[in-house]
């Protein structure tokens, strides 16, 4: 869907983009399931506590990610933040819609996300998912060069999966 006259419009993320949140939300927890293993519960709807906390919880924030062709919009993606009244900002949901992936939306969503909210970051990624781990990489040394660390740690409450790998490192 992208060409010369399609334009990327990154904004942040208000009360009245909670409809659209919930639309992605279904197809980024549908994409994570193939890594996760994670069924929708009976009505169709996958575990939502972190979309419901972006819009109730104090420290959180996010961005919507458009493109626009032809003075249409499409919603492209989103990312939320949590930790933005805290040393450490944590990614703790990024989603660009398939139609929009291989073209950079990803790439300058992460970079917009980073120059918007600057500090200390965190941002988790599962080993089983060699996409994810290929971008965030690739976003972290973009973002800071070679100053950022990798570790892998526990998912709280669940011993029964592997543990999420992390990156950390700081923005101006």
């Amino acid at each position: 869907m992208t060409d010369d006259t399609t334009r990327l419009v990154l904004r942040p993320t208000t009360p009245a983009d909670r409809a659209l949140l919930e639309r992605l939300w279904l197809l980024f927890r549908h994409d994570m399931s193939e890594v996760s293993g994670a069924l929708p519960d009976a009505s169709g709807q996958f575990r939502r506590e972190r979309l419901d906390a972006a819009f109730t919880d104090p420290g959180w924030g996010g961005v919507v990610a458009h493109l626009e062709h032809g003075g249409e919009p499409a919603a492209a993606g989103f990312a939320l933040v949590r930790g933005l009244d805290e040393p450490t900002r944590v990614l703790t949901s990024f989603f660009v819609v398939r139609g929009a992936r291989r073209a950079g939306v990803g790439r300058r969503l992460a970079a917009h996300v980073l120059t918007a909210y600057p500090g200390r970051w965190d941002i988790a990624f599962q080993d089983a998912n060699p996409p994810a781990v290929r971008f965030w990489r690739a976003v972290a040394t973009e973002a800071v060069g070679q100053a950022w660390t990798q570790e892998h740690r526990p998912v709280p409450g669940r011993p029964d999966l592997p543990p999420d790998t992390w990156i950390s490192f700081t923005t101006a």
